[in-house]
């Protein structure tokens, strides 16, 4: 009996103890159970969070997109727009051609229809006229008793002086009717041009100005000991003049792109107020790059607006370059697309290729756009660029001949050579300095007055006319056309000045007496 109760104490302790146990456990799973359930309660936090902040992060990333795509869907509709526009004036132009062709076609069949008539009728007239010529000589053999050869001699020997006068006489006449009529009908249609093309005309000059918004920021473009300004001039090419003109910086350079490149850099820099070498170097760059965008687009809106195409790209963007380029103090874009202009219309009128005309008035000076790397004047250095992008004969021929350096060729090349006089000599059009102008006036009288029987020269017009009084017991008229002609020769081999100058000369007698 003595060992039941150690049994029955270590049954019952065993119990215990794994009672104990039990519920030891079941406290550790309630515990892992909890902890178990703020993981994923905090976890279940977190994926909302993350998905609310995504769901955020989506809309605004689409919110952009939107704004990116309606923007760009804008700008295309603009671009359709003018597109559409310049397709409209085109196809009204294609339109307009169509119809004069076809009204130039029935002209030529009712021409030929014409010819024809007349040819017949020329026949028959000959016809009569040969046969009532037989009769008459044969009746005058017979009156005459000579043969018709004899006849013939006598009366050219005759005749002969008689003949030479009025043949004289007549050539002079028709010279002179062709010469009025013809200086008639072209200032006819130089006029038409003139009046059709109603051209803007800026002088530029060789400075630009830089508004500052106050004088402190003239310290800052100059940097410390002059590193600023330096650097900027250094890699634009351009003079920075800060002197005491208050709240602004002048530009000077010849070089108008150059200059172009230095007014925006500056405006940047003075905008954005961080101004030091590095800063310099990275905005001219950037504008660098801006500016030869510029060209790119102005040069295709130039060829667009003229309504022109199968331009090679090269000289597309010689031509936006030549919007920076200034003769006389006249934009040269602006002088080639008005010489393309009344050229084209004065082809119109004489029924010349008015696309030629107006294509070799466009690129005329296209060799003002080079560099100095290319040796020759600007009409050899065009026609060299015209040939080499593969442009016509004609128009190669126009380029090179517009200040006559070679022989023209076609009708279009004095188009062209009339058209560029006529931009370059209106009123505004070109600038050339105070001494310059009145020293070209005094040569002008010099020369003149250098003729013997010239006793005055007045120079009008701002230099376009000279007119010459002569003495009239030294000159007959004849004379004084001749002088006009010599006169005229001088200025051109000595003088070199825009468009044309008038040589009048002036013969005048008086008699003069008193009644007493």
């Amino acid at each position: 009996m003595n060992y039941i109760i150690p049994i029955t104490v270590g049954i019952v302790m065993f119990f215990i103890g794994f009672l104990v146990m039990e519920l030891i456990r079941r406290a550790k799973i309630k515990k892992a159970t909890n902890i178990a359930d703020k993981i994923i309660e905090k976890s279940k936090e977190e994926a909302e969070n993350y998905k609310r902040n995504a769901k955020e992060e989506m809309q605004k990333k689409w919110s952009l997109k939107k704004q990116e795509f309606e923007w760009e869907t804008k700008n295309r509709r603009r671009e359709l727009a003018q597109l559409e526009k310049r397709l409209n004036e085109r196809e009204v132009n294609i339109e307009r051609k169509n119809n004069l062709l076809m009204r130039k076609e029935k002209d030529i069949i009712h021409r030929e229809r014409e010819l024809i008539q007349k040819e017949k009728s020329i026949k028959l007239k000959d016809a009569r006229y040969t046969s009532l010529l037989r009769e008459e000589n044969a009746r005058l053999e017979r009156i005459a008793g000579m043969t018709s050869e004899q006849a013939k001699r006598q009366l050219m020997d005759n005749l002969k002086d008689q003949a030479k006068y009025e043949a004289a006489k007549m050539i002079r006449e028709i010279k002179e009717k062709a010469v009025e009529e013809g200086g008639k009908k072209a200032k006819e249609i130089i006029t038409l041009a003139i009046q059709k093309s109603a051209m803007e005309h800026v002088s530029e000059s060789t400075v630009s100005v830089v508004a500052l918004p106050n004088d402190e920021m003239k310290g800052r473009i100059i940097g410390r000991e002059g590193r600023n300004i330096r650097a900027f001039e250094n890699l634009t090419g351009v003079e920075a003049i800060v002197d005491d003109t208050p709240g602004a910086v002048t530009l000077s350079g010849f070089d108008p792109i150059r200059r172009e490149v230095a007014k925006r850099s500056l405006e940047k820099l003075v905008a954005d107020g961080r101004i030091h070498p590095a800063r310099i170097e990275e905005i001219i760059e950037k504008t660098e790059k801006e500016i030869e965008e510029t060209i790119k687009t102005t040069g295709e809106e130039t060829v667009m607006d003229m309504t022109i195409t199968g331009i090679h790209p090269e000289l597309v963007k010689l031509l936006g370059r030549l919007k920076f380029r200034t003769s006389y103090g006249q934009n040269v874009l602006l002088h080639s697309k008005e010489v393309a202009t009344i050229s084209a219309l004065m082809a119109g009128e004489l029924r010349l290729d008015v696309e030629d005309a107006k294509r070799a008035g466009l690129l005329h000076d296209i060799g003002k756009a080079v560099d100095q790397n290319y040796e020759g004047t600007h009409a050899k250095i065009g026609a060299e660029l015209a040939e080499k992008y593969g442009e016509s004969q004609i128009v190669i021929n126009a380029i090179a001949a517009h200040h006559e350096e070679v022989d023209v060729e076609t009708p279009i090349s004095v188009l062209i050579q009339a058209a560029d006089t006529i931009s370059g000599a209106r009123p505004g059009a070109r600038r050339e300095t105070l001494e310059a102008y009145i020293k070209r006036l005094e040569r002008l009288e010099e020369i003149a007055l250098s003729f013997d029987g010239v006793s005055k020269a007045y120079a009008m017009q701002a230099g376009r006319e000279i007119r010459i009084v002569v003495e009239p017991d030294r000159l007959d008229d004849f004379r004084c056309k001749e002088l006009a002609e010599h006169i005229a020769q001088k200025i051109e081999s000595e003088l070199k000045y825009p468009g044309q100058i008038k040589v009048t000369v002036i013969r005048e007698t008086r008699a003069v007496e008193f009644a007493k």
